[in-house]
């Protein structure tokens, strides 16, 4: 197996300069650098992993923590980190919790985890930690970013949708299809952007002259079986409603699920309206009217920022994002 004072001997070159070539940092003439591409070539150099490590001191991989591997949620959210690293001919490695429950210390623990593990940067979508532990966690990798929390003293790290915008966007648009007769299926009181939603969705309605207090809802965990579940318990209240906002897809997916096997025909007697915008939402029967939010995109946009504080890139970082409302099948409008 050739090393790289293989080649650099094939290519005239001092072990330094061929090193800089290989890595692509560091003064190297155009022509040094020829010599040395062809020189790896011709004897199929492959630099090893820790050789890497030990020349710079980091070993190009980014470090990436999720609650939970369930559901389709936070696939398409991994899959765009993955993708776009390695673009960049990096890779990652993903530590994830075992239950929304215990997610804030499934958070700390991940993070230590993933920090022993040497990666450059850390990813991080907990929306459960506190003050306390965003700062612990900032103290123990400086190059951490945030996905789906806020936290002022890290403003230039968090990517967090505006889901107050967002759950005030879904009210408007029941709104403005007729419906004055809504219900609710919420998330877990203890998720951070679930009542950020939440409370955007409540104070459109109340701006449009909706009594919310009077608004059935019941608690959900953000599942199917919690949706299916809420949407029963909906059924056998005694309030009428037209509509109900789900606090995210999947619960309106169960919602919807229960429905179709109860005789409800959605949207002629009953509409839906979920909250995310994942891709399984276009496959429901009816399709899922949901507010999208941009999840790739922001996922993307947080890992060029980790690269550029881990590497010194200069990759371009847009924070704007604004969410939409994608208008399918399963919401009616009533007419006057």
């Amino acid at each position: 197996m050739a090393t790289i004072k293989d080649v650099a001997k094939r290519a005239g070159v001092g072990v330094g300069t061929a090193s800089r070539a290989i890595a692509g940092s560091g003064p190297v003439s155009a022509k040094a650098a020829e010599r040395v591409r062809k020189a790896v070539e011709e004897l199929n150099f492959r630099p090893s992993h820790a050789a890497r490590v030990l020349q710079n001191g980091q070993s190009q991989t980014i470090g990436v923590f999720v609650p939970l591997i369930q559901g389709s949620f936070y696939t398409p959210i991994l899959h765009a980190i993955y993708t776009n690293l390695r673009a960049t001919g990096r890779h990652m490695v993903v530590d994830f919790g075992q239950t929304l429950d215990s997610e804030r210390q499934d958070s700390l623990d991940g993070a230590e985890f993933l920090v022993d593990r040497g990666c450059d940067g850390l990813i991080l979508m907990a929306t459960r930690l506190k003050p306390k532990d965003v700062e612990k966690l900032m103290a123990l990798q400086p190059k951490t970013v945030l996905l789906n929390r806020s936290a002022p003293a890290y403003a230039d790290r968090c990517f967090n949708p505006d889901h107050k915008t967002a759950g005030a966007a879904a009210a408007r648009a029941l709104f403005e299809a007729g419906h004055r007769k809504l219900a609710v299926i919420e998330g877990p009181a203890s998720s951070a952007d679930n009542v950020a939603r939440l409370k955007g969705f409540y104070a459109a309605l109340a701006e449009e002259g909706i009594d919310t207090d009077s608004i059935p809802r019941v608690s959900g965990d953000f599942s199917p079986e919690s949706g299916a579940a809420g949407v029963r318990t909906l059924l056998e209240g005694r309030k009428k409603f037209t509509a109900i906002f789900c606090a995210n897809d999947e619960s309106a997916m169960g919602a919807l699920a229960y429905l179709q096997q109860s005789g409800v025909r959605v949207p002629d007697d009953l509409s839906v309206m979920g909250y995310d915008g994942i891709d399984l939402s276009a496959f429901t029967v009816p399709p899922l009217t949901t507010v999208l939010i941009p999840w790739r995109e922001i996922a993307k946009n947080a890992l060029n920022h980790l690269l550029n504080l881990c590497y010194g890139t200069e990759l371009e970082v847009k924070r704007d994002l604004e969410p939409q409302i994608l208008w399918r099948g399963s919401v009616s409008r009533i007419k006057g």
